[in-house]
């Protein structure tokens, strides 16, 4: 798989994109990937509890570990190309069920009490060190399962969503959880790339802004989607920072400006039950890609409000979906994961109509 340098997307580079590698030995359904921000790296969560980290330019898959107590549910890299953020699949507390019911049966009445006893089962994060399988730090706080992952470009500071309905943020350096805000709904978080504001989705397609140096103030804006009221599963900023991507429960995408809120155009795909789908800005922010529910992939380009490709993935449902930030390459995962590259040699096709809104003229293998 030869592998180029990112230079400007033109809509013939990206209708020619085309599956450059394949990887099948997964042995169950890819819950996430993430793509490091300086090295040509790609981690992936799986529902068989695996952890893996791939070479892109090489494509070759680095190494693998399992993680068979806690499961690997959403991932993100930190700063350093071997260290990664995971959440817990299953409760961190694998034992001791009856002491916990005792303890939990004598001290129910007692809120306080409940609430610490809550926090240490709870839905875990871990900061992973790939290079020599361990954990390096857990973070408890999370009573339900995490549904949304993102590291601060700048600093040690990360966020997560969860559906107890909080979202928490996070210090690498430290165990203990730095603020929590309360929210109704599902929360969705993401780190605009200047790593001054965050933006929280929520119930009714409500999404607010904070400072994240005074989130402690409250939202200094919030925007709706007008007309859509389900669940935002995905929010993404563009490198420029001038757009925001949404994708809603109802395979719903929209392009947002990040700035007053306005929607620049949006796109309906098809349904895919119990199964979200995730879309992407490619690094210029001048294209989106999307996986769909019947299995197909799709590329817009933002400022003509059109499509310029559909592909037939050849992976069914892809629900993991990211764009490499500095090669003309991108990602898509289901229970197999393929790199897509530019094929000079392929014919253009022209996509089919679709309903689009808005519409102007060496391997090692570890347990843990």
């Amino acid at each position: 798989m030869a592998m180029t340098s990112l230079t400007e997307l033109d809509d013939d580079t990206v209708r020619s994109m085309s599956i450059g590698a394949v990887f099948s030995e997964f042995g169950g359904k890819i819950n996430s990937i993430d793509f490091h921000r300086k090295d040509d790296l790609l981690v992936t969560a799986s529902e068989d509890d695996s952890v893996r980290l791939y070479d892109i330019a090489s494509a070759k898959l680095l190494k693998t570990t399992f993680h068979k107590k806690h499961g690997a549910d959403r991932i993100c890299f930190t700063h350093h190309p071997s260290s990664v953020i995971c959440s817990s699949t299953y409760n961190l507390d694998s034992t001791g069920g009856f002491f916990f019911l005792l303890f939990l049966l004598i001290f129910i009445y007692h809120c306080f009490m409940y609430e610490r006893v809550m926090e240490n089962v709870a839905e875990s994060l871990r900061y992973l060190s790939m290079y020599d399988n361990r954990c390096l730090r857990y973070f408890k706080g999370h009573k339900e399962r995490v549904v949304s992952l993102c590291m601060s470009p700048i600093n040690d500071s990360f966020m997560s969503g969860s559906l107890d309905h909080s979202v928490r943020i996070w210090d690498l350096r430290v165990n203990a959880c730095q603020g929590i805000l309360r929210l109704r709904g599902r929360p969705t978080v993401a780190y605009d790339q200047q790593g001054l504001v965050f933006a929280v989705a929520m119930e009714g397609g409500a999404i607010k802004l904070f400072d994240s140096r005074s989130y402690d103030k409250g939202p200094f804006d919030t925007f709706l989607v007008g007309g859509d009221t389900a669940e935002v599963c995905d929010i993404k900023f563009s490198n420029d920072g001038k757009s925001m991507l949404l994708t809603t429960t109802s395979n719903n995408i929209y392009v947002l400006d990040a700035y007053g809120g306005e929607k620049r155009c949006g796109f309906s795909l098809e349904p895919s039950p119990n199964t979200k789908i995730e879309a992407t800005f490619t690094p210029d922010g001048q294209y989106v890609v999307s996986g769909s529910g019947d299995g197909t992939l799709h590329a817009w380009n933002i400022n003509m409000r059109n499509e310029v490709s559909c592909w037939n993935s050849h992976i069914g449902i892809s629900s993991c979906l990211k764009w490499a930030p500095r090669r003309a390459m991108f990602a898509a995962a289901s229970t197999v994961l393929t790199f897509w590259i530019p094929d000079s040699s392929k014919s253009t096709v022209e996509p089919r109509p679709m309903d689009v809104e808005g519409a102007a003229p060496s391997e090692n293998v570890s347990q843990q």
